[in-house]
C-alpha cells in the first residue's frame, strides 16, 4: 500500500510540476527561433534567482553536459560571468555569457547551448523574475539566430523540450 501511495505521489507531483511551468515555440525560421517558458515559483523573486544562480548544479540535469557531471556547472552571475562547465585536464566549456545581471529581477546570457555551440549562430537567453503573490512569475525566453545549413527551424522543437526539461527541473527544485 505504502508503494502504491508513493506512486500516486510522484505522479501527481510530476502532473503539478508540469502544469507550473509551460513552454512553446513562439516563432521559428530557417533562420532562427524563439522559445518561450513561463513558470510559477512559491519562492521569493530574490530567493528564485538564488536557486538558478547558485545551484544550477543541483538541478541541471547531467545528459546535457559535456563531463557527463552536473556538479561541474558553474553560474557565475556577475561582470564578465559565465556559465560555465570544468572538463578533465583542465579543460572547460563556456555555454554562455552573463551581459546582464539584475539580482531577483533579471539574468541575461547569451551563447549557443549544445549543438549550438558549433554552428554560426548566436542565442540570448533571459530570465525574468517578478513578484506574483507570495511566489515568483517567471519567464524564460531563449532567441537563437544565425546560419546553419538545412536552416534553423528544424531546431526549435529540440531547444523547447531540451530548455523545457531543465525549467522543469528548476521549477521542481525550486520549489521545495
Amino acid at each position: 500500500m505504502k508503494k502504491i501511495l508513493a506512486i500516486i505521489s510522484c505522479i501527481m507531483m510530476n502532473l503539478f510540476v508540469s502544469v507550473q511551468s509551460e513552454g512553446a515555440v513562439t516563432d521559428s525560421s530557417y533562420y532562427g527561433f524563439t522559445v518561450k517558458f513561463d513558470a510559477t515559483l512559491g519562492r521569493p523573486p530574490d530567493v528564485a534567482y538564488l536557486c538558478l544562480v547558485d545551484d544550477i548544479g543541483e538541478w541541471w540535469n547531467a545528459d546535457h553536459t559535456f563531463s557527463g557531471k552536473s556538479s561541474n556547472l558553474t553560474l557565475d552571475a556577475t561582470f564578465n560571468g559565465c556559465f560555465c562547465e570544468k572538463l578533465e585536464n583542465g579543460g572547460f566549456v563556456r555555454h554562455m555569457s552573463v551581459v546582464f545581471a539584475e539580482p531577483g529581477k533579471v539574468l541575461r546570457m547569451q551563447g549557443g547551448l549544445g549543438p549550438l555551440q558549433s554552428m554560426a549562430v548566436t542565442g540570448t537567453m533571459t530570465f525574468l523574475f517578478a513578484v506574483e503573490g507570495v511566489g515568483t512569475r517567471l519567464t524564460v525566453t531563449y532567441s537563437v539566430g544565425g546560419y546553419t545549413p538545412g536552416g534553423l527551424a528544424k531546431m526549435a522543437g529540440i531547444v523547447d523540450t531540451v530548455l523545457g526539461e531543465q525549467i522543469g527541473r528548476y521549477t521542481k527544485y525550486c520549489g521545495k
